[in-house]
């Protein structure tokens, strides 16, 4: 994960290229992945994008389900995430190229084409593996279905919370008889506990981290806010535009005040955030890959969901979900193999917790080893309350909707645009992105089955 502060997406962009098992991939991280096993059958090939502490969580798992499974040879690929990872897979499966299992972010799935560049699942397969709809979260497993097929098997959810100090908040008063922050349940609470804490803080520290000039935070931050006062985007049938730009403004607004009231310091690159944080600053926002990092500095801290400031609980996530890429001939010990991997990790996924992410698989959340994590016990709740993209092609993570409107909070955050200017705006682009085709099949929201 490196220093405090610099995530997987960073590492892999400032070593840039494309990168594959081999070079920073699961062959450099555990068992050698290119070489068939003795004695197997079955070969599975898996492409992935984790690297730092998830690669190597990965790759343990993968260790267990070789020594599980010894007839399957799993061949695992880790590629660059982002945009980089989807561009290939989508050439691999329009090419017939395709690995026999991938992974994506769970609100990408709508874009890529179901049915034409992804492959359904077999549900009864995974059934027999172990793995049913009933172990899930209702509104995750919706999303993972298109046109009534399940397209993605959600491995996790991976949220945004707000990381605090323990021995600051003590010292402000913060702390309740349980030892977690005291609850907040509006934005003059919320402001009111930035107070006390700041002036509890050591001096020249920032209160919080918040990312205030990255696209892509500022945005999930605002997705975040924006769901708990209910907003919306689009009508049911994705030809409409229901955004909701007076609601919009309240939480540019609100995110600007951070700035303007001396809190956030926007002058402090992103991942000065969570230093500040390591050396005695308050607050951060992060996503939850940022435990292990805190657990490494050794600080006395706790996360829960995003404040709901707004009154209704809802902080941004997203999904790391299974994937069959397309291909024509799928079927037989390969593809039943894909199933067989698939839901063994799903089943197994208490190593992947340690990461940080909250697995998708209901029955690991109520297991005596999950409830012990810390602080993963204190957000678990997120996954009841989850703030998501709309369903539509040009969404999820890294998406196109991200990098068109990500600007535009950015904007208003950092004092660039009056909240009023920002939301009418995204509005404006919103309407846009609507009427516009999907690359991958010339269709729009409207024609491209986004309906689960």
């Amino acid at each position: 994960m490196g220093r405090p502060g610099l995530n997987r997406r960073q590492l892999l962009t400032m070593m840039g290229g494309l990168t594959v098992a081999g070079s920073f991939g699961f062959a450099a991280l555990g068992t050698g992945a290119d070489a068939l096993a003795s004695g197997a059958d079955t070969r599975v090939r898996y492409w992935n994008l984790f690297s730092g502490g998830d690669g190597y969580n990965m790759i343990a798992m993968l260790d267990s389900f070789r020594k599980d499974n010894p007839g399957i040879e799993v061949k695992d690929s880790t590629l660059q995430w982002g945009s980089p990872f989807y561009t290939k897979l989508a050439m691999a499966a329009a090419g017939n190229r395709a690995p026999d299992l991938g992974v994506m972010h769970l609100g990408r799935v709508t874009g890529f084409s179901p049915g034409r560049l992804l492959d359904p699942w077999d549900v009864e397969l995974l059934a027999e593996y172990g793995v049913k709809e009933a172990d899930f979260n209702p509104e995750l497993w919706k999303r993972a279905v298109v046109d009534g097929r399940l397209y993605a098997l959600p491995l996790d959810i991976h949220v945004q919370l707000c990381f605090y100090r323990k021995d600051v908040l003590k010292k402000a008063g913060l702390l309740g008889a349980d030892g977690r922050i005291v609850p907040v349940t509006s934005v003059d609470t919320w402001f009111d506990v930035l107070k006390e804490a700041k002036a509890a803080a050591g001096k020249g520290l920032q209160t919080i981290g918040m990312w205030s000039a990255d696209q892509n935070f500022q945005w999930w931050f605002f997705v975040a806010f924006y769901t708990q006062l209910g907003g919306t985007w689009f009508d049911d049938a994705n030809t409409e535009v229901t955004f909701d730009t007076d609601k919009a403004t309240q939480v540019l607004e609100f995110l600007r005040r951070h700035i303007t009231d001396g809190y956030a310091n926007p002058d402090f690159a992103g991942g000065a955030g969570a230093e500040q944080f390591v050396n005695g600053g308050p607050f951060v926002w992060e996503g939850n890959w940022s435990v292990p990092v805190f657990d490494g500095a050794g600080i006395d801290y706790g996360a829960i969901p995003l404040p709901p400031v707004f009154g209704r609980q809802a902080t941004h996530a997203e999904s790391h979900a299974f994937v069959l890429p397309h291909q024509s001939g799928r079927g037989g010990a390969a593809d039943e193999g894909a199933h067989r991997l698939a839901a063994y990790i799903v089943r197994h996924a208490r190593q992947w917790a340690a990461g940080g992410h909250i697995p998708a698989h209901t029955p690991t959340l109520s297991t005596a080893a999950y409830r012990k994590l810390d602080p993963q016990n204190e957000y678990v709740s997120a996954m009841d309350h989850q703030a998501t993209e709309p369903k539509v092609w040009f969404a999820g993570s890294t998406g196109i909707l991200a990098q068109r409107v990500g600007p535009v909070v950015v904007s208003s955050t950092m004092g660039s645009a009056r909240p009023d200017a920002a939301a009418r705006a995204m509005k404006s682009t919103l309407t846009q992105l609507l009427a516009s085709k999907n690359p991958m099949d010339g269709r729009t929201a409207a024609q491209g089955g986004a309906a689960a």
